[in-house]
C-alpha cells in the first residue's frame, strides 16, 4: 500500500483558518502581546486542530528545519573579542532563541566575499533556517543573495538598504544630532567625528547628520575614518589632538575607540574634560568603568538582539516583510564632557 505524507502546515494556513493576519498568528503562537485574548484563543485552537508547530513552519520554508539561525561577521577576531556591542547583541539573540529550543550559528569571516559564501554554504547544506544581516553596506551582496535563494532574513539596518526584506533600524541621525547639540551647548566650536568605514550604511547616515547639525550652528567640524579598532581609535585621536588648533570635542562611532582616545589624551598631558570632551557610541560597561566615565549615546543592545531574533522567527514562520524601528539611542551624560576650554 502506498502511503501519503501529511501536508505541512504553515503559519499562513493557520491565519486563513483563524481569519486573521499572519502577524497576529505569530504573536499568538509565541505568547507575545499585540492580539486580543479571543484572537489568541482562536489561533491556538486552530493551530492545535491543524497540527501546526514551529518546526513544521520552518520545514515548509526551507525544506528541512535545522532549529538554527545564522550570523556571519566580516570582522577581525581580535577586534571582535573586545567589542562589547556584538557580545551584547548575541546574548539578546540567544535569549530569544532559547525558549524555542533553537540555536545560533556564528561564523567570523575574513572578508566580505567569505561572508557571502558562508551564507550560500549554509543555505545549500540546510544548516540554518534564516540569517541576520548586520553591518549592511550599499547594494549589499548578502541582501541580493538571500533574495535570490529565498532564505529568510532580517536586515539589522536602515530599510533603504533592505531591498524589501524585513528590517530593524534605529534612528542614528537623531542620535548623532543629540551628541552635536550637547557639545555645542557646552561651548565647543571645533568637533571631530571618528567614523566607521564609509562603506557601511549607518556611517553614511551618521556622517550626513553630523554635517547637517554642525553646519546648522556654524561650527568647525571634521570626519576622520577609522576601522573601529582599539589601535585605530588611539592613533587617530593622538594625531588629531597633536595639531596646533585641535578640536575640543570628539565623537566616536563606538565605545572601544572612545576609551582608547581617553588614554591617548592622558598620554599627551591633556585633561578630559578640561581640555577635550569625549562622546562615545554604544554605551557599555567600558564607558562607566574608565575615569572619567564617558558620556555616550546608549541603547539597550541586548534588547536589540532579542528584537532582531524575534523578527527573524516571524519571517521563518511566514510573516510578511516589514520595517521596524527600535529605540533611538539617547545621550547619557557623564564626566567626560564639560565646558569648552577658553582659548587664549
Amino acid at each position: 500500500m502506498t502511503s501519503t505524507s501529511r501536508p505541512r502546515v504553515t503559519i499562513a494556513d493557520v491565519a486563513r483558518e483563524a481569519q486573521t493576519s499572519t502577524a497576529s498568528v505569530s504573536y499568538a503562537l509565541n505568547g507575545r502581546p499585540g492580539v486580543s485574548l479571543d484572537t489568541r484563543a482562536r489561533v491556538l485552537a486552530v493551530a492545535a486542530r491543524l497540527g501546526w508547530s514551529p518546526a513544521s513552519a520552518a520545514r515548509s520554508l526551507a525544506g528541512a528545519g535545522s532549529g538554527t539561525i545564522g550570523l556571519v561577521l566580516a570582522r577581525d577576531p581580535r577586534d571582535l573579542a573586545v567589542e562589547p556591542f556584538y557580545m551584547q547583541f548575541i546574548a539578546g539573540v540567544e535569549a530569544t532563541l532559547a525558549p524555542r529550543s533553537m540555536g545560533l550559528l556564528l561564523e567570523v569571516a575574513p572578508t566580505a566575499v567569505a561572508e557571502v559564501e558562508a551564507i550560500r554554504r549554509w543555505h545549500m547544506s540546510r544548516r540554518v533556517d534564516g540569517v541576520l544581516l548586520t553591518d549592511v553596506i550599499a547594494d549589499d551582496p548578502r541582501v541580493e543573495l538571500v533574495k535570490e535563494i529565498g532564505a529568510p532574513a532580517v536586515v539589522v539596518g536602515d530599510p533603504s538598504e533592505a531591498a524589501g526584506l524585513t528590517s530593524l533600524w534605529t534612528d542614528d541621525a537623531a542620535a548623532t544630532q543629540q551628541a552635536v547639540e550637547h557639545l555645542v551647548s557646552l561651548g565647543h566650536r571645533r568637533i571631530t567625528r571618528f567614523a566607521a568605514p564609509g562603506r557601511y550604511a549607518y556611517t553614511v547616515i551618521r556622517d550626513a547628520a553630523f554635517e547637517s547639525a554642525s553646519q546648522a550652528v556654524g561650527i568647525e567640524h571634521d570626519i576622520v575614518r577609522t576601522d573601529l579598532s582599539l589601535d585605530s581609535g588611539a592613533d587617530a585621536a593622538r594625531t588629531v589632538l597633536s595639531v596646533s588648533r585641535p578640536p575640543s570635542g570628539l565623537l566616536f562611532d563606538n565605545d572601544v575607540m572612545a576609551v582608547a582616545a581617553l588614554t591617548a589624551a592622558h598620554d599627551l598631558g591633556l585633561s578630559v574634560p578640561g581640555d577635550v570632551s569625549i562622546v562615545a557610541w554604544d554605551d557599555s560597561l567600558l564607558c562607566q568603568l574608565v575615569t572619567p566615565s564617558l558620556t555616550a549615546l546608549g541603547h539597550d543592545v541586548l534588547a536589540l538582539g532579542a528584537h532582531a531574533a524575534r523578527r527573524l522567527l516571524d519571517v521563518i514562520d511566514g510573516v510578511e516583510p516589514a520595517a521596524f524601528q527600535d529605540a533611538t539611542p539617547t545621550l547619557r551624560v557623564r564626566a567626560s564632557t564639560g565646558p569648552a576650554p577658553v582659548e587664549t
